[in-house]
């Protein structure tokens, strides 16, 4: 309920509210920022969120597409990064300086970021709900053998939250 009066309180709101601590920048995909394919036709498009995005940070977006850096109210500025993964996740730690580094997502964005090792912990929220097939984040992954366990779970009403941390 995020803006609004009430919502909830307790185990799954302590979990997302751990989730956004210590954030100094995020990595997006391109189908997280919004729904614009292929070369960018303007820069009309600011977002799934309105003028303030809840990231409040700088956020780098993976793109093939070039497109200037785009400055939101709260405090997030936009960047989107053409080199690959490594480019971002090098430029998110720079920003962030001595905080952490937040994958947001899609899918895709996951996955490459796990097969190369460089998630560190993954945070995942289960609810039981059937919302359609989606894309299965796990496909295709082994995550045993890239070294990644289950380190802690836990199950509330309304949820089931896991942390998968990568072994050293």
């Amino acid at each position: 309920m995020q803006g609004l009066e009430g919502g909830s309180t307790g185990v799954d709101d302590e979990w997302a509210r751990r989730g956004m601590e210590n954030v100094g920048a995020w990595i997006l995909g391109r189908n997280m920022f919004g729904p614009v394919r292929g070369p960018w036709p303007d820069e009309s498009w600011k977002g799934w969120w309105g003028e303030e995005p809840p990231y409040h940070a700088p956020t780098f977006v993976l793109t093939h597409h070039p497109r200037k850096a785009l400055e939101m109210k709260g405090g997030t500025t936009f960047h989107f990064v053409t080199d690959g993964i490594h480019s971002a996740l090098q430029r998110a730690k720079d920003a962030a300086k001595d905080k952490d580094v937040r994958i947001g997502g899609g899918v895709a964005t996951i996955q490459q970021y796990l097969r190369a090792k460089l998630i560190d912990e993954l945070h995942l929220a289960f609810r039981p709900i059937l919302m359609g097939s989606g894309e299965n984040l796990f496909a295709g992954i082994d995550l045993a053998a890239l070294g990644y366990a289950c380190t802690k779970h836990v199950s509330t009403e309304h949820a089931m939250h896991a942390v998968l941390q990568k072994q050293t």
